[in-house]
């Protein structure tokens, strides 16, 4: 499925902010936010807040991007409040789109990796560090 069919086309504004000096930034609804940043030869984004198909737009711009640009994607999901099926969905494109990295994932997408099976899919590393290494 291409990216534009898996994510609702609902793009949220930046609110006047700045990115961080040498990070790209996107800010969605209901606090969710995602820093982007290069890390030992990888690309490095940091998501933070909670995903569903309101909010998962500009992660998953970021993802695309980063799959399209990069050899090496690490998503840092250890601030992840809230994710659903469309925050599952936009990490199996971006697996299958190149090399992924999911890094400590908070327990409620740990959960949902792992009732769903995606744990097995994909690459789960404890930190960024092991995750460029690998």
């Amino acid at each position: 499925m291409p990216w534009d069919e898996a994510v609702a086309p609902t793009l949220v504004s930046n609110a006047g902010e700045k990115p961080l000096p040498d990070q790209a930034g996107g800010h969605a609804s209901g606090g969710a936010a995602a820093l982007q940043y290069a890390w030992a030869g990888a690309w490095v984004v940091a998501a933070r807040g909670a995903y569903d198909m309101d909010s998962i737009t500009p992660l998953a711009e970021a993802l695309e991007t980063a799959a399209r640009k990069h050899p090496k994607v690490i998503l840092d999901a250890s601030c992840v409040t809230f994710a659903d099926s469309a925050f599952l969905n936009l990490l199996i494109l971006t697996h299958q789109a190149g090399t992924l990295r999911v890094v400590a994932p908070s327990q409620q997408v740990r959960r949902l990796c792992e009732i769903t099976g995606v744990d097995h899919l994909l690459e789960i590393r404890a930190t960024i560090d092991e995750a460029a290494a690998s």
